[in-house]
């Protein structure tokens, strides 16, 4: 059976982690008859998340490091009233406060955490402190300090962009109903809201939560997190846990699988003839390109070749493809 490369997109659900759904594939592709496939992830979502998670399969694990730079979007939900260790559900509060924020205020201050901010990621997160995952430490009962990063939060809007009838459906409110929108109206207090954020690599969803909470005079923490999207990849590519499993029941594999290229969407491509693609294929440079500088997806027909680094006409191979059919 021919080994298959390309993307493989995953509606991940909540309670399985990354790792746990990266088994998952491999498992029903030994039983659809794949054999041992070359897999790996683009971007870790946490037991507690759910949404896309992109697998790679074959020649396109080449590509996961860029998924994993590439940036995502996320909707999630803010409790205010409680801030727990681990900022989410999973943990035990920490602190707690009677204030709810208004609902004008909570759509205002997502421009504040729009752009270029300074981050604390969570006491409980994969990074190393001194040789040991943060969260190890954490759960070990040690106090653990992590140094601000800068992030970037491309955008940031509660649910559906902030109209009206999304605002009203979004936010669960405390008291009666007055009119958000009239100013002489009594002011309408979130309990929780529902917010989009489209964000850089690096970026804590849960540390934002905790932010936007603090900046609204308040705590919170996270009770729902989604996935949206990642890099090009977003819900309309993924498939459910069933669909997954169907594959290792004689459905098609070809029918849910995303091509290599899927991955490097932007990126040019640049068409070699086939004395030049086995030239790349060496890893050998190209000269005489008439082409403008930068990054290129070189294909031989419709075979990707190599993803090639092009200046003053020149192409030098960045990641080649183990990669054949008769399209050349």
């Amino acid at each position: 059976m021919t080994q298959p490369h390309g993307w493989l997109i995953l509606d991940k659900p909540r309670g399985l982690g990354s790792t746990q759904a990266v088994a998952a594939v491999k498992r029903v592709l030994r039983k659809a008859g794949y054999g041992k496939v070359k897999i790996g992830h683009g971007g870790t979502l946490d037991p507690l998340a759910e949404g896309v998670l992109p697998i790679a399969l074959g020649e396109a694990t080449k590509l996961a490091g860029r998924m994993l730079d590439a940036s995502k979007t996320y909707a999630f939900t803010i409790q205010f009233g409680e801030e727990t260790d681990t900022l989410d559900l999973e943990g035990e509060v920490i602190a707690v406060s009677d204030h709810r924020p208004p609902l004008a205020a909570v759509a205002a201050i997502c421009a504040h955490f729009t752009g270029e901010i300074a981050q604390v990621p969570p006491a409980y997160s994969a990074l190393k402190v001194d040789g040991r995952r943060a969260y190890d430490r954490a759960r070990a009962g040690e106090a653990v300090e992590l140094a601000p990063r800068t992030v970037t939060v491309h955008s940031l809007e509660p649910l559906g962009g902030g109209s009206r009838p999304a605002l009203e459906s979004t936010f669960a409110t405390t008291g009666g109903r007055p009119d958000p929108l009239d100013p002489a109206a009594p002011l309408e207090l979130a309990d929780s809201v529902t917010l989009v954020a489209n964000v850089s690599k690096g970026t804590y969803i849960r540390s934002l939560a905790r932010d936007i909470a603090h900046a609204l005079g308040t705590v919170g923490h996270v009770t729902y997190l989604r996935r949206t999207r990642a890099g090009p990849f977003t819900e309309s590519h993924a498939i459910s846990l069933d669909n997954l499993e169907e594959i290792g029941n004689g459905a098609r594999l070809e029918d849910h699988l995303l091509p290599l290229e899927a991955g490097l969407d932007g990126i040019p491509a640049l068409t070699l003839d086939p004395e030049s693609a086995q030239a790349a294929r060496q890893g050998r440079v190209l000269s005489g390109m008439p082409h403008p500088d930068g990054l290129v997806l070189a294909m031989a027909g419709d075979i990707p070749v190599a993803l090639m680094e092009l200046s003053g006409g020149t192409a030098k191979v960045v990641r080649g493809f183990n990669l054949t059919g008769t399209a050349e």
